[in-house]
């Protein structure tokens, strides 16, 4: 038997989901007594109630679809157990990247070593609880802090927003470049279907993003993150189908 869907895996993947489960239902129903001590409206916590739920679909598909990304590597199980709790598509495949790469190994390969397989799960987890632990005790204070500086002049305060956004943008060239050129040594090769998987998703981003602004399908960007995500994996199914092996197959690192 696998031991990354050994029954010991799902019943401690059962004994979380049941956790956050029974946390959440604690939360709705501490908050729904509170706003009836408010005197809000039943009706009205209903409708909050509903568009809470609806929002958390879009979202729900991209965990989803990160699941089943890191599925083939790391199993089901894991993954399922990570992003159930807190986690994303960009910090989870990361952290797993890292230390298989210190392992010299890589998320293209499927973990079968033990060793290997605790080594990502513990780095995945104890990476996530730093935020957990830093976010209460300093996060105050650098936003004071940078609250100061941005509002001295209007020129500092553009340069925050371009700070802000250059970051948000380092991240994204860093996955981009990934695509593009691959890691060295034992990282991910970059080849024909990386670089299609990444045109693919950049296309279905903006045209949808391009309906969402100017078709005015506000409803519809939430969606976008898991659409484009699923179309792209959509499509590098389809062209590893349909393309010969030696162009769908091709890496140049």
């Amino acid at each position: 038997m696998d031991f990354k869907t050994s029954p010991l895996m799902y019943i401690l993947a059962a004994g979380v989901i049941v956790f956050v489960i029974v946390q959440s239902v604690f939360f709705i129903v501490k908050a729904w007594k509170r706003g009836r001590e408010l005197g809000i409206e039943s009706e009205k916590m209903k409708q909050t109630v509903i568009s809470s739920v609806l929002f958390t679909i879009a979202p729900a598909i991209s965990i989803l679809a990160t699941v089943l990304a890191l599925a083939s590597a790391l199993g089901i199980v894991l993954p399922w157990i990570r992003l159930s709790v807190i986690g994303n598509l960009a910090y989870e495949t990361v952290a797993a990247e890292s230390a298989l790469s210190a392992l010299g190994s890589s998320l293209a390969n499927e973990v079968t070593d033990k060793q290997q397989f605790s080594t990502i799960a513990w780095t995945m987890t104890i990476g996530s609880c730093f935020p957990l632990v830093l976010l209460p005790i300093f996060c105050k204070r650098i936003h004071k802090a940078m609250n100061k500086v941005t509002s001295k002049s209007a020129t500092a305060n553009a340069l925050g927003g371009i700070l802000g956004t250059a970051a948000f943008l380092g991240i994204v060239a860093a996955f981009i470049s990934r695509s593009i050129a691959g890691v060295p040594s034992d990282g991910p090769a970059a080849g024909v279907m990386s670089v299609a998987t990444l045109l693919s998703s950049m296309i279905f981003t903006i045209a949808l993003d391009w309906l969402c602004r100017k078709k005015g399908v506000k409803k519809l960007e939430p969606f976008v993150l898991p659409i484009a995500m699923f179309g792209a994996m959509g499509i590098a199914v389809l062209l590893t189908q349909i393309l010969p092996p030696e162009i769908a197959g091709l890496t140049w690192r």
